[in-house]
């Protein structure tokens, strides 16, 4: 078994596990290229999704690969993630808010754990392996789904849990109007979607300044319908990692013995 860490400080492999309101995925991940090194497994998210159901099923894909006791582990959590810690809870029980997302996953597993919000890992992702990868400054990564995620990279420091698809704008919160269920649930076409990005883009701008902006979701691989019909100032691009960027960002973020605040 190649051990977890290299002959310098820095690891070159870890365990990444994202979780779902409909799936618990996870995979080791090399760290030199950014890239899950076995198949992913993933397991249905149990119903209810409370902390000792949810924990246990982590604990059995963990089991699933045969890791070094050492090997660091990140998962990611559909929640706003403070000191492990988590304070919402989007499409799981609401019994894990005021929950420690690390202590209860670190006990069904028997490993050190890092917990991250899923937004924040997987943009955090695109930041060392995919769009963002080399550029300085502020990398703005946005997520459109369900609802909108976002993630704030400053020269290359994670600053987690920014909510920005909870803005208000014009009256609403931002991901009512602009997230890509938006899209599908109002019937708009590419262009009356993209009005509607171009105002919640614009804000953002106005507000960060960013020095680029990466676009992920899963409409992200339909970029092309939408992305070239936004008048920005910041370069704007799609995000390139996919399904795979929760799982890398968070391996990525525990190898280095991370822990957000």
């Amino acid at each position: 078994m190649t051990p977890a860490t290299s002959t310098s400080d820095h690891p070159t492999r870890a365990f990444g596990i994202d979780i779902g309101g409909s799936g618990i995925k996870g995979a080791p991940v090399d760290l030199v290229v950014g890239e899950l090194s076995a198949d992913r497994v993933r397991i249905p998210t149990p119903s209810p999704s409370t902390p000792a159901a949810v924990a246990a099923t982590v604990a059995e894909l963990v089991d699933s690969f045969d890791l070094p006791h050492d090997l660091p582990i990140g998962v990611t959590f559909p929640a706003v993630i403070q000191h492990g810690v988590a304070r919402s809870a989007a499409n799981v029980d609401d019994s894990w808010i005021g929950t420690d997302v690390t202590e209860v996953v670190a006990s069904a597993t028997g490993r050190v754990v890092h917990a991250y919000n899923d937004a924040d890992a997987a943009g955090y992702a695109e930041t060392l392996y995919g769009a963002a990868r080399g550029h300085s400054g502020v990398v703005l990564v946005v997520t459109l789904g369900t609802g909108i995620g976002s993630a704030l990279v400053v020269d290359g420091t994670l600053v987690p849990n920014t909510e920005l698809g909870h803005l208000e704008i014009d009256g609403h919160d931002a991901e009512s109007r602009a997230a890509d269920s938006a899209r599908e649930r109002d019937d708009l076409d590419w262009a009356q979607w993209a009005k509607r990005l171009q105002r919640y883009f614009r804000v953002v701008e106005d507000l960060l300044w960013p020095d680029l902006i990466v676009v992920g979701g899963g409409v992200s691989k339909k970029h092309q319908n939408f992305l070239p019909l936004l008048d920005l100032r910041t370069p704007i691009v799609p995000a390139e990692l996919r399904n795979a960027a929760g799982i890398v960002g968070a391996a990525a973020l525990a190898a280095r013995g991370t822990s957000l605040h």
